[in-house]
C-alpha cells in the first residue's frame, strides 16, 4: 500500500525531470520541450522508508519514456551519480529524488514484482483521518511468476545506464526498458508488462533473470 499526501512539491517531479532527462543518453525528445506525464505506478517499500514510483513521460512527439524514481528523506550513500535532484514536500520536508535504477530498494521491489508477483502498490490518500483509494493510471502485471518469494537481491554490483538499463546483483539480473517505443514482446519467462489508456495491449517494461 502506498499512502500519499495532499501536499505541494517544489520543484515538482516534472520540473526536476525537465532538467535531468535531456542529459540522459537514452532520452529522445525535441530540444526545449518539457515532459508531460502519461501514466505511472508505485511499488511498496516493505520498510516504509522509501517512496518508489515509476512515471511514464513524453516530450513533444518523442517516445514514451519509463522513469523509475525513489524518494528518500536523506541522501543515499554512494549514489550521487543517480541523483535526479532535491525537492521540498510540504508534509514530509526535504526529499532526495533518485533514478531508481541506482537504488537498491527499487531493485528489490522490481525483482519481487516480477519473480514473486507482488505487483504494484494500491494507492491511498489520507483525508481527515480517513484513507481514500486512488484509481491507478496504469496497470502492471508479471508473467511467469512463481509461488516462492524472490531471492534476496542485495546491493547492485553493476548498473549500466542505457536503454535498456541493466542492474546486476548477486542474485538477479534486471533489465529496465527506458523508451517504450513499439509494443515489443516479453523476452523471457519473467517479465513485467504495463497497460494504460493509450496502450491497452501489454507493453514489456522490465525483465528479471535469477542468477
Amino acid at each position: 500500500m502506498a499512502l500519499l499526501h495532499r501536499a505541494e512539491i517544489r520543484p515538482t517531479k516534472l520540473e526536476l525531470l525537465a532538467t535531468w532527462l535531456p542529459g540522459r543518453r537514452w532520452f529522445h525528445g525535441p530540444a526545449g520541450t518539457e515532459p508531460v506525464r502519461v501514466a505511472g505506478f508505485r511499488f511498496d517499500d516493505p520498510a516504509g522508508e522509501v517512496g518508489i514510483e515509476t512515471i511514464l513521460v513524453r516530450a513533444g512527439d518523442g517516445p514514451v519514456h519509463q522513469v523509475p524514481l525513489t524518494y528518500r528523506g536523506a541522501p543515499l550513500a554512494g549514489a550521487d551519480g543517480w541523483l535526479v535532484g532535491t525537492t521540498h514536500h510540504t508534509v514530509l520536508g526535504p526529499r532526495w529524488v533518485y533514478d531508481g535504477c541506482g537504488d537498491p530498494v527499487y531493485a528489490a521491489a522490481l525483482a519481487d514484482a516480477i519473480l514473486a508477483g507482488t505487483g504494484q502498490a494500491r494507492e491511498f490518500f489520507e483525508v481527515d483521518g480517513e484513507r481514500q483509494y486512488r484509481e491507478p493510471s496504469m496497470t502492471v502485471a508479471a508473467t511467469g511468476t512463481g509461488d516462492a518469494p524472490a531471492p534476496a537481491v542485495g546491493a547492485p554490483r553493476r548498473v549500466v545506464d542505457a536503454d535498456p538499463a541493466l542492474i546486476l546483483t548477486d542474485a538477479v539480473e534486471l533489465v529496465v526498458r527506458r523508451r517504450l517505443d513499439g509494443d515489443g514482446e516479453p523476452a523471457g519467462a519473467f517479465a513485467l508488462t504495463g497497460t494504460w489508456p493509450d496502450r491497452p495491449t501489454p507493453v514489456p517494461l522490465a525483465y528479471a533473470t535469477p542468477r
